[in-house]
């Protein structure tokens, strides 16, 4: 896979790492933010992985394994970093780590008040099939 100059892709191990990903989940969806248990939890569940560019932090990804063969797919990239390349490579390798996993179709969730966000989705050929608020929002 090509990746942007400098692009590091790796599976957080530690709490140190685990509270990067975190970092970039709670900057992302700042109306879900997660603790460090929540994270140690989704991380025995799912596959994370962190994202850094020249030893900058850049983005995260998560991939849900499939369930009836669809997976789920998410890359998040902090703000700063957005519009070089990094999001089209983590979604590449997310979902290569999701067909690895048998998935047959791929699903992804976008925070809707992030413009960038359902843009991206929709360039990807992605079709928003549903919008829900989450518990204690107001923000689909």
């Amino acid at each position: 896979m090509n990746s942007p100059p400098g692009l590091h892709v790796e599976q957080p191990h530690g709490d140190d790492a685990l509270g990067d990903w975190r970092h970039v989940h709670n900057a992302v969806i700042p109306v879900q933010p997660l603790s460090l248990a929540e994270v140690r939890e989704r991380a025995e569940r799912n596959h994370l992985d962190l994202a850094r560019a020249g030893g900058v932090l850049v983005g995260s990804t998560t991939v849900r394994p499939p369930k009836d063969g669809v997976a789920t797919v998410i890359a998040r990239v902090l703000p700063a970093h957005r519009r070089r390349g990094y999001g089209t490579e983590l979604y590449a390798h997310a979902l290569h780590q999701a067909r690895a996993l048998g998935a047959t179709a791929i699903e992804t969730c976008v925070l809707a008040s992030n413009e960038d966000g359902p843009r991206y989705a929709r360039v990807h050929g992605f079709t928003e099939i549903d919008r829900y608020v989450l518990p204690g929002s107001t923000i689909p």
